[in-house]
């Protein structure tokens, strides 16, 4: 294993600070990865941080942290409640697995209570906004120190 976190951001992320930001806030993609970055340097960890409106590219960064990731965090959008295929590469990963909502979606509709990602993850963070990647790598270094 690799000092390496993988986070995962699904569809409509790259909107982050001008997509409904009284839901989302104002912070960027690009403001969430530097802070995540920050915060992983601070546990000697390192950060490979992507986005994708595609399901199949979420897939297929899963199946690459397989080789090269201690962990992952995700945020997978509305994949959350949709992708099965998410879930099963997600049960394809050894390494910890943290799935991340800057929103709380139990506030939300109905449809968004339901995840088939949690299924798999370690532990969920929601309604915390962007800190919720930050405690999510609190979260995977302590995961990752324990199983070293």
């Amino acid at each position: 294993m690799t000092g390496t976190i993988y986070v995962l951001n699904g569809p409509n992320l790259n909107l982050l600070g001008k997509r409904q930001p009284e839901i989302y806030g104002s912070e960027t993609l690009a403001d969430v990865e530097a802070a995540a970055k920050a915060q992983a340097g601070a546990h000697g960890l390192t950060i490979r941080f992507l986005q994708s409106n595609a399901e199949h590219q979420l897939i297929d960064w899963i199946h690459e942290a397989r080789d090269n990731a201690a962990a992952i965090v995700i945020n997978p959008a509305a994949y959350t409640h949709t992708s099965v295929a998410i879930l099963d590469a997600l049960n394809t990963f050894d390494g910890p697995v943290i799935e991340v909502h800057i929103s709380n979606v139990h506030k939300r509709e109905e449809f968004r209570h339901h995840s088939f990602v949690s299924l798999r993850a370690d532990g969920v963070i929601a309604g915390c906004g962007t800190q919720g990647y930050l405690l999510a790598i609190d979260r995977v270094a302590r995961l990752i120190a324990a199983a070293d």
